[in-house]
């Protein structure tokens, strides 16, 4: 796929990896739109890149077909759909009092990362179909976005592993389900990147937690995140995989 011409949209675009991954986007002669938060800064980010912003909640099912068919019209099309929006909590199966993992968390955080992340995908690509291939047939990619967590989960992490396990085990057979129509799907599993929760932590704090690195023994920036997702727009051949982005790292129980 060819960047400048093309349409993205970018869940979580108004920080960290997302954004990264639409300046890049923007940079190289693509039209974007953010969708984010009401209080994120979704507007601003938008504005700096010469797209269109619009405000969401992906766990609103309903709403996000609203607001996938609005940022679809505002751009005139969609080739391309990153997602990061997720989220987490520590909380053991059994807690060391004896108390149960709470049924409802568990269901919030499969929620908010692999129901809403199928979501985006299934309203996406109905509009992706809808596109004239290109030479090679492709009509469009989508990326979305799990955890080293997925593989290799950490002591109360079980919810998380769970939800991002699910968007890796996903991946293949929807990259199945929609090559008839030259739709791509991949998945980035990054470790701790300095984006979201992480961002600000001291780097006393930074290298105990990347210590299991192989290299480099840091955490990654969403530059990175960005240049390994606009690989993947521009190589035909990256379809039905997970990639991880983690700098050799493997997380240990705890």
């Amino acid at each position: 796929m060819q960047i400048s011409g093309s349409k993205g949209i970018f869940v979580g675009g108004a920080s960290g990896m997302c954004r990264a991954t639409a300046e890049i986007f923007a940079a190289k002669g693509g039209k974007v739109a953010i969708l984010d938060l009401e209080k994120s800064d979704g507007a601003n980010t938008a504005k700096a890149l010469g797209g269109t912003f619009h405000p969401c909640n992906v766990m609103d099912y309903e709403g996000m077909e609203k607001v996938i068919g609005e940022a679809v019209a505002a751009l005139g099309g969609v080739h391309f759909c990153v997602n990061t929006a997720g989220g987490g909590a520590a909380i053991r199966t059994l807690g060391k009092d004896g108390q149960k993992h709470p049924l409802d968390v568990f269901q919030r955080v499969i929620d908010l990362n692999l129901i809403a992340s199928f979501n985006v995908n299934r309203v996406v690509a109905e509009h992706m179909a809808k596109n004239e291939p290109n030479e090679e047939g492709e009509r469009g990619v989508m990326i979305n976005t799990a955890s080293i967590a997925a593989f290799e989960g950490q002591i109360g992490q079980v919810a998380y592993s769970a939800a991002k396990g699910g968007i890796a085990a996903m991946t293949l057979t929807m990259a199945r389900d929609l090559g008839a129509v030259g739709i791509r799907v991949m998945t980035i599993a990054p470790s701790l990147f300095d984006t979201g929760l992480t961002k600000g932590i001291p780097d006393a704090g930074a290298a105990q937690l990347t210590k299991d690195c192989a290299f480099p023994r840091r955490m990654g920036k969403p530059n990175e995140f960005a240049v390994m997702a606009i690989a993947i727009f521009e190589c035909a051949m990256m379809n039905g995989s997970t990639l991880r982005v983690d700098a050799g790292q493997r997380f240990a129980p705890r």
